[in-house]
């Protein structure tokens, strides 16, 4: 296996990720803490709700 290649590939494909994410946020109000907030609250309702389906 030609590893030099499947890590050219994978630093390609996350290059192309960044971009998508930068082009998204570009004129986005939420601040960095805005979305750690969010996601924080995301993860807390995730937890409940799997916790839910596991009793």
């Amino acid at each position: 296996m030609n590893w030099s290649e499947v890590a050219r590939e994978a630093f390609e494909k996350k290059i192309v990720q960044l971009r998508v994410l930068e082009s998204f946020s570009k004129d986005s109000e939420l601040t960095q803490e805005d979305a750690l907030k969010l996601g924080r609250k995301v993860n807390e309702a995730l937890s409940k709700r799997v916790s839910k389906r596991c009793k």
